[in-house]
């Protein structure tokens, strides 16, 4: 008996990072770009954390449109640190073409991404599409 309750936590314990990691999967609404077109993202587990793709571009209307970017990878290298917050990975910003270190919250539907490349730093706030 012992030793089914001892297998039972630490099964349990070993899968604690995988349930924190799968908190932030899903699909996600960007911030507007400085022109008013926004994207949805899917944020998913890959081999190196957590990664993200462009998979909808809308216009400032909220129209969906067509664009290069759709399919193009956003988000990779993202590593859970526990308690809804992620580092250590990279996000390209399409609408600069810069990728920035970064680290990214979660709180409830609401994603805080951040970033930073040579001392320029940037944050959007996403939110999660039902």
């Amino acid at each position: 008996m012992k030793l089914r309750t001892t297998l039972a936590v630490l099964a349990t314990l070993a899968a604690a990072p995988v349930f924190a990691q799968d908190a932030v999967l899903g699909l996600y609404k960007t911030q507007p770009s400085d022109e008013g077109n926004f994207g949805h993202v899917e944020i998913y587990a890959c081999e190196t954390g957590i990664c993200g793709v462009i998979r909808k571009a809308f216009d400032s209307a909220g129209a969906e449109i067509e664009s290069a970017n759709i399919g193009k990878r956003m988000i990779w290298d993202m590593q859970s640190d526990g308690g809804g917050t992620y580092s250590g990975g990279k996000i390209w910003a399409p609408d600069r073409d810069k990728v920035y270190s970064s680290k990214m919250e979660l709180s409830g539907p609401v994603l805080e991404v951040s970033g930073c490349v040579f001392g320029i730093c940037r944050a959007q706030t996403w939110t999660r599409v039902n």
